[in-house]
């Protein structure tokens, strides 16, 4: 196995440790009480840390690839299947933490579904669809939401005794999940566009 897919399968690796970080352990909370303790004082900040590595795996992955001139099937199918893995499962921490709205990881997961079935139509075809530019650039968006999301907290403590800071910090990760959630709905409209021919063979 290549080295851009021994990062990408890191990027899946880095996923639990990165949940571990963001929610307080449910069961057992008198024999886990400093650990939920720490979660919630740091474990955020954390977590921001290593999904901002794994997001980097992300870019380094196809750079390698490219510069290297090793570009594979498997490489194409697990990329963008990693990156899903990541950002839908960090959603739908964060929407347990009550900071994302249940829809907007909804729309997200309902765009990954439709992709993930026009992908397997084409598979039929003996066709192995990559990442298209767009379709990175709404990963892109979703990450950096991600990231500014996470590190909410921290900019809080921070900065909280500003005037206004926090709101304004909050308003900034706000539009950061609009931007991300129209580059999702754009893409899945282009990637629906490009592929419509799979769905009438």
């Amino acid at each position: 196995m290549n080295l851009p897919n021994k990062l990408t399968i890191l990027r899946m690796i880095m996923i639990p440790f990165v949940l571990l970080f963001m929610l307080p352990i449910p069961f057992m909370k008198e024999t886990f009480a400093g650990w939920n303790i720490f979660i919630a004082d740091w474990g955020m900040f954390v977590a921001m840390i290593l999904f901002s590595l794994a997001s980097l795996t992300d870019m380094l992955d196809g750079k390698i690839a490219r510069s290297r001139n090793i570009v594979t099937n498997l490489g194409k199918f697990l990329d963008p299947i990693a990156d899903k893995m990541l950002v839908i499962s960090v959603l739908i921490a964060l929407v347990q933490t009550g900071r994302v709205h249940a829809v907007v990881t909804i729309i997200i997961i309902l765009r990954e579904f439709m992709v993930t079935g026009i992908r397997l139509l084409a598979s039929d075809h003996g066709i192995v669809i990559a990442a298209s530019n767009i379709g990175k650039a709404k990963t892109v968006t979703q990450m950096i939401a991600i990231i500014w999301l996470m590190s909410e907290p921290i900019l809080i403590k921070l900065l909280g005794s500003v005037n206004n800071a926090a709101t304004a910090i909050t308003w900034i990760g706000n539009i950061a999940v609009l931007i991300a959630v129209v580059m999702t709905l754009v893409s899945g409209w282009d990637y629906l566009k490009k592929n419509l021919s799979f769905l009438k063979t």
